[in-house]
């Protein structure tokens, strides 16, 4: 017995994650909790796949978001910088994907930010500073949604739409047991999902406040929350959102009012200057046909279409690449998905699946929703496009949400052979001492 003990120590594989940074915040039960975590979790590789799909996307998106946006670079440039938004754009990618290999490395545990005060804390944070941007943010075309802090110019609705997802993960996977029950199932977040759709109206950012209940929802739902409350919920959800969309669109705010106007009545004369951007928007798309004009022969980017290079890319994609460019973009996008569904079903546990969840419901969402605001399929709500927009800060924020989910697919290796081996010999140990007692 003795001599079996000693080979199954020897086989024993170490497999925890030793070398991550700032182990004291890992949660857990007891003393040394993240010990017991990382001692039971094997650490293997990224998943391929899903980091090839995020750096083709990236690598696409670039080379799209260059042709789309050099004529406006040379406009809004006082030294006619053909460039200007690309090496910007460039210099965010690199940032962005530097940190995505941080995420991806033995350093970076996502238990780390399952700890409830780095929870709650990126949360208030991010919240704070949505509350404040009405206030002191910068209006544009109506909307007063970006703020400047040292310099850097982003929107605090970027940043609450990640930690809106860390902190639900957190709050439904320490809960699930009382997911079921209306007053801690739904009413929770159906308050948090309240009061940011109402900071969001305060911009007014109403493509914001549909992507931050689509994922909360969706969050909700996965989380196993009861379907009657689910159903419930939802059209409740579904009447505010149409009530607060009414009720900016019929008490004088012109933004709002004008873009469902323009989205109505696109070719209308009266509506020339409010549905312009959409007009040329659906130019570029009808012009690209099957197989495009060519890369870089885009007509409408030639300051006909406004934003080509942020929320309208996608338009200059269907002029340059046609149906089958448009298609291919899609079609990543899908891939995309289904490989995040696969990691977040894989994942170790309730919060890395939640967490897996919320971060693709987002990207993916956000993708078809901006492709559904260049075809005129809703109104035009200023949503951009994931990998391929114009903005540093959401580029950055999404390859931030491209290495969670790599890490979390880290930790959804299965266990080595080796150690199923020597577990079943421990078993067999145990069982033999038990009966020899």
């Amino acid at each position: 017995m003795a001599e079996k003990k000693k080979k199954k120590e020897k086989k024993k594989v170490p497999y925890a994650n030793n070398k991550t940074l700032l182990k004291f915040l890992m949660p857990g039960k007891g003393s040394g909790g993240y010990r017991e975590y990382l001692e039971t979790v094997n650490i293997g590789d990224v998943d391929v796949p899903f980091l090839i799909i995020v750096l083709v996307l990236l690598a696409f998106g670039m080379i799209m978001m260059y042709s789309a946006s050099y004529a406006w670079a040379i406009h809004d440039t006082k030294d006619n910088v053909y460039d200007f938004y690309f090496t910007h754009q460039l210099g965010f990618a690199l940032g962005g994907l530097a940190v995505m290999a941080v995420l991806c490395t033995p350093l970076f545990d996502y238990h780390l930010i399952k700890n409830p005060v780095v929870t709650y804390i990126i949360f208030a944070a991010s919240t704070a500073l949505l509350a404040i941007t009405p206030i002191i943010g910068k209006t544009v075309g109506g909307a007063t949604r970006w703020i400047t802090i040292a310099g850097i110019r982003f929107q605090p609705s970027e940043f609450e739409k990640l930690a809106m997802i860390i902190l639900f993960a957190h709050l439904m996977a320490s809960n699930s047991k009382t997911m079921k029950t209306f007053s801690r199932g739904v009413v929770p977040y159906g308050v948090i999902m309240g009061v940011i759709v109402a900071l969001m109206a305060l911009q007014p950012h109403l493509s914001g406040a549909i992507i931050i209940v689509c994922i909360g929802f969706a969050m909700m739902f996965v989380a196993g929350v009861r379907l009657d409350h689910f159903i419930i919920t939802g059209i409740a959800g579904a009447v505010g959102m149409v009530g607060v969309g009414y009720y900016l669109y019929s008490s004088g705010y012109e933004f709002i009012k004008n873009r469902i106007d323009g989205w109505l009545h696109t070719f209308d004369a009266a509506n020339n200057d409010i549905a312009w951007q959409t007009r040329n928007s659906l130019i570029a798309i009808g012009s690209g046909g099957w197989f495009g004009l060519g890369f870089g022969q885009s007509r409408q980017k030639n300051l006909y279409l406004p934003e080509s290079q942020n929320d309208f890319v996608f338009s200059i994609v269907c002029e340059e690449l046609g149906f089958l460019g448009a298609l291919c973009v899609i079609i990543l996008f899908v891939m995309l998905i289904v490989r995040g569904i696969y990691i977040a079903c894989h994942a170790p546990d309730k919060y890395g699946f939640l967490l897996t969840t919320g971060i693709i419901v987002h990207i993916g969402l956000q993708a078809f929703l901006n492709i559904g605001v260049v075809s005129n399929a809703m109104p035009n709500t200023g949503i951009s496009l994931p990998f391929f927009s114009y903005g540093g800060t959401a580029l950055i924020l999404q390859l931030v949400e491209m290495g969670i989910v790599l890490n979390i697919s880290k930790q959804s290796a299965p266990l080595p052979e080796e150690e199923t081996e020597t577990t079943a010999v421990t078993e067999d140990v145990n069982a033999t001492q038990n009966g020899e007692e």
